[in-house]
């Protein structure tokens, strides 16, 4: 038996729903719900900090962004980095540039 345990079902529009991994599902109307200064990168509405689960994954998917500068990444990082605090939410990495590709620490990271 896994120890990751989750459900997979179909909710009343058909749509696959997820429970068990600890991040809720986000509609649009909750989204647009959500401040600017709560997403980590805001004009592109990716990446919402409401809570430790999106936290994390917003460390996980922070590569993944696209067709941000690197100035919007140093500001994303920082509002991660808030969040985190926030949500209690361990950080290993100090600056985005340790990630990898997918929100993994890097090599020279690791040693």
């Amino acid at each position: 038996m896994s120890i990751f345990q989750f459900h997979l079902s179909y909710d009343k529009r058909r749509q696959i729903t997820c429970s068990g991994f600890g991040m809720p599902r986000l509609n649009q109307q909750k989204r647009d719900s959500i401040p600017d200064d709560k997403y980590a990168f805001p004009k592109e509405e990716k990446e919402p900090l409401n809570n430790a689960a999106h936290v994390r994954n917003a460390i996980a998917r922070f590569n993944q962004v696209e067709g941000v500068s690197d100035e919007e990444r140093d500001a994303a990082w920082k509002r991660i980095r808030a969040a985190a605090k926030k949500f209690d939410v361990e950080m290993e990495e100090t600056d985005w540039r340790e990630l990898a590709h997918g929100g993994k620490r890097t090599k020279t990271a690791r040693s």
